[in-house]
């Protein structure tokens, strides 16, 4: 607690006069790993973006809802659309978000039945997805950037039709 002004105070009890700090003098990205500009993109450089781990703990809200045919293994299956999921998330800008995962999942016909032809198609492309970097590399290489840009729910409607949402 302050004493009053009219108290004595010893001189080694008062306040020291506080050093001034010099400011600073600012920093520029003059190191040789700085990046100047933005990422560098191109084939097989994945898509970078913000916070893309947070599609681990999205995921796992998945766990329960996915519809696995015969051959289908869940941690190949999350692999896969874990990229597909980033990859639309970065191509907005953003962290992942429950949408882009949906979208992932409905696209390859994980959240409803999918037709047989679909399942013939995914079973030997994403198996062994999550031991195989460069398998969930082609995963993500199918998708186009205007099925990224649709919504979720279109991509649902339209997985009868998946020939024409993917690079095939």
């Amino acid at each position: 607690m302050a004493a009053p002004e009219y108290v004595p105070v010893a001189q080694g009890d008062r306040p020291r006069q506080a050093l001034g700090t010099p400011g600073h003098g600012g920093w520029t990205a003059t190191r040789p790993g700085d990046l100047a500009g933005r990422q560098p993109s191109g084939r097989l450089f994945g898509h970078q973006g913000p916070d893309q781990g947070y599609a681990l703990t999205l995921a796992e809200r998945f766990h329960g809802r996915l519809v696995l045919a015969a051959g289908d293994d869940a941690h190949d299956v999350e692999a896969g659309c874990l990229g597909v999921a980033t990859a639309r998330a970065s191509l907005f800008g953003r962290a992942p978000v429950v949408h882009d995962l949906e979208l992932a999942y409905g696209l390859w016909g994980f959240l409803d039945p999918a037709p047989a032809d679909l399942v013939a198609f995914r079973t030997p492309l994403f198996a062994g997805a999550s031991h195989a970097y460069w398998d969930q590399r082609a995963i993500v290489g199918l998708v186009p950037e205007a099925t990224l840009r649709l919504t979720p729910a279109e991509v649902r409607r339209r997985v009868g039709e998946w020939r024409s949402l993917l690079s095939v």
